[in-house]
């Protein structure tokens, strides 16, 4: 079995941001397609359609049955989900056609914090499907199982890997005072909710994503 990470830029998954009113709070969700069937992807890859669907599928069910799939800002190497990097959760997944879709709410973490100032800023954030599979000599993908979805950078071109935020963030100068500006705002600190919003629009810029 082989690691498996897919990218989907904004515009290729059509991702729709949404704010929604939950319990006195607005809440940031983003959906659109996850993963695509049937077609060559830049990693030179085929997913059968029914190995999409069967993935999908499982996943949904995983959530419906109250299991909590976290995804991470930007994707680490391997297939685990590291809990301090965790900024959304998945809510569903469904099949259109030979699209795979879904739908994550981004949570008040630290790196939940930066992705939704982010999203609300207008950079366009893509997806990047992680999961494991067998690759034959041509590119067919069988036995595939979705892990999670993260969100990435969109790639600056077609076979450019996207930019990694989290290491990127502590490389930069002032990035650890970010990052805890963040965690202080997801623990509801309004001094740090009062400053984030500016620091990260900074931190975009000096991106340049």
């Amino acid at each position: 079995m082989r690691q498996l990470f897919e990218y989907m830029s904004f515009d290729k998954a059509h991702a729709i941001v949404e704010s929604v009113e939950e319990g006195g709070e607005k809440c940031t969700y983003m959906n659109g397609i996850f993963i695509q069937a049937e077609q060559k992807n830049q990693n030179e890859r085929v997913y059968p359609l029914n190995e999409i669907a069967g993935a999908v599928r499982a996943l949904n069910e995983k959530v419906r049955n109250g299991f909590s799939v976290l995804g991470e800002l930007d994707h680490p190497e391997e297939l685990t989900i590291n809990l301090d990097r965790a900024s959304h959760i998945i809510t569903e997944m469904w099949m259109d056609g030979n699209d795979g879709y879904g739908k994550l709410k981004i949570l008040p973490t630290p790196m939940g914090k930066i992705a939704e100032t982010m999203l609300k800023s207008g950079v366009k954030l893509g997806v990047s499907s992680r999961g494991s599979g067998n690759v034959s000599d041509n590119g067919d993908v069988s036995e595939f199982e979705i892990v999670t979805v993260d969100i990435v950078a969109q790639p600056s071109a077609p076979n450019a890997y996207p930019k990694a935020i989290y290491e990127s963030l502590f490389n930069m100068r002032g990035g650890q005072q970010l990052h805890e500006m963040a965690k202080a705002a997801s623990e509801s600190d309004p001094i740090a909710e009062r400053y984030i919003h500016k620091e990260v629009i900074s931190f975009i810029n000096d991106l340049k994503i």
